[in-house]
């Protein structure tokens, strides 16, 4: 089993969301947070949508390169959400969210969260996509969830796990876990996966 083979390793998350840290450890796994220090997220303009959130985990990957050891394994990832061939960010001000969320009523999105797992000898990155689709929300609703529930650190600047998601979300295809941030099930399978090799 898994989390067996995993208690002969230091796992470290590198991550500053609350979310991932609450779902890795309703996975079971013990691991401690090393939050990431900022680093450039620029990404080369011609990558695949799909391919954006695995190069921005792979960045933040080597961050930590420090920190690897022979019984380390790292986990990062990366979360956006594609609208209409654009990718949306986190919201900066009180306009920035009502204004994105604005665009994501009524319309379906992708939320693509890319992983990458990493010791010192290997590294695999992989991604998960789910679509999402927002029932049309009211000016009163968006601003009565912005005020409060603050999702300025969320990318698309809303919780799926929170009142908007509640009340707004009609329906998802594909993981929901992955839209909170991180596609927990995807990612117990490829940890199986990294530690035979």
């Amino acid at each position: 089993m898994l989390l067996n083979i995993l208690k002969n390793y230091k796992i470290i998350l590198g991550s500053r969301s609350p979310r991932r840290k609450y779902l890795l450890e309703e996975l079971g796994i013990e691991f401690e947070v090393t939050p990431a220090k900022s680093f450039d997220e620029t990404y080369p303009k011609d990558l695949d949508r799909d391919e954006i959130s695995s190069h921005l985990a792979k960045l933040k990957s080597l961050v930590f390169k420090d920190y690897l050891k022979n019984d380390t394994i790292l986990i990062t990832a990366d979360t956006i959400v594609w609208l209409k061939n654009k990718v949306i960010g986190k919201p900066e001000t009180f306009n920035d969210a009502v204004n994105i969320l604005k665009k994501l009523s009524g319309n379906c999105h992708q939320v693509i969260t890319g992983v990458c797992i990493t010791d010192l000898n290997k590294q695999v990155t992989f991604s998960s996509k789910t679509d999402v689709f927002f029932k049309e929300l009211s000016l009163e609703e968006i601003q009565y969830y912005i005020k409060k529930y603050k999702p300025f650190d969320k990318a698309g600047a809303y919780g799926i796990q929170e009142w908007i998601g509640y009340i707004g979300i009609k329906k998802i295809i594909g993981s929901f876990y992955n839209v909170m941030g991180l596609p927990i099930q995807k990612l117990y399978c490829e940890l199986e996966r990294f530690c035979e090799k």
